[in-house]
């Protein structure tokens, strides 16, 4: 399998506070990690640094055969590769539906306005949101919007998706379309890296499933292997406490 992502003993600290203690991940195209661990584990920050909207204090990410926290690298460039979704979705109020998905394309890929709408409107099909395309986020459920916020990162067709906890500003109830899409676009083979507490999603979806507790990896391994056979007293306590 070739690599997409590759995080090398990678730090992060807030003043004296360290967040991120010496991560080694390696994330493999079409593979799905899901990472699990408690509130304040560093799950979200260890995703914020892959995509740079944190600057990581030490370690590496590897893209490409390139360590893109080197000076020289193109962050800029780096960014289009990645979709990110929010726990808040992040959506433009001022914008309807259609053209959520359509700026990002135009400003940063250059693409033309036709060709961004094309595929837009493909992506919003995937998330079965092309019925509201003329819609403002303000007129929509909070599943609806997440729905579009994947479909404006896929829009910018990236390498890796990750998502940052795409489910816990949602109703019970608008769950389950939520992870159904995301479902379907694991099953599509696509590459993602899933914060999340949805552990059943975890545990059937992901093809690796990361435990962190405390800003480290605490352990690691194949959803069957960490769900059913834990070796770390921690992970045993967290999913006791969860499941």
């Amino acid at each position: 399998m070739s690599k997409v992502i590759e995080i090398q003993r990678l730090n992060k600290s807030f003043g004296t506070h360290e967040v991120l203690k010496d991560i080694n991940i390696t994330v493999d195209k079409g593979e799905v990690v899901s990472i699990i661990g408690s509130s304040g584990s560093g799950k979200s920050t260890l995703l914020r640094c892959v995509n740079l909207l944190e600057k990581p204090s030490g370690g590496a990410i590897i893209y490409k055969g390139e360590n893109i926290l080197d000076d020289k690298h193109d962050v800029y460039a780096y960014r289009t590769k990645l979709g990110m979704v929010f726990q808040q979705f992040n959506l433009f109020n001022n914008h309807d539906v259609l053209n959520n998905c359509v700026v990002g394309q135009v400003k940063v890929l250059k693409r033309s306005k036709e060709e961004a709408e094309k595929i837009a409107m493909e992506y919003l099909k995937v998330v079965g949101m092309d019925q509201f395309i003329n819609a403002r986020p303000n007129q929509l459920s909070g599943g609806q919007k997440q729905r579009v916020a994947i479909a404006r990162a896929l829009s910018m067709e990236p390498d890796v998706m990750l998502f940052d906890e795409p489910t816990s500003a949602l109703d019970p109830e608008m769950v389950g379309e939520v992870l159904k899409v995301m479902k379907e676009l694991a099953d599509s083979g696509l590459t993602m890296m899933v914060v999340t507490h949805e552990m059943d999603f975890a545990r059937d979806v992901s093809d690796r499933v990361i435990f962190m507790d405390k800003g480290v990896i605490a352990e690691e391994g194949t959803p069957e292997q960490i769900f059913n056979t834990p070796t770390q007293e921690r992970t045993k306590e967290f999913l006791k406490r969860v499941l």
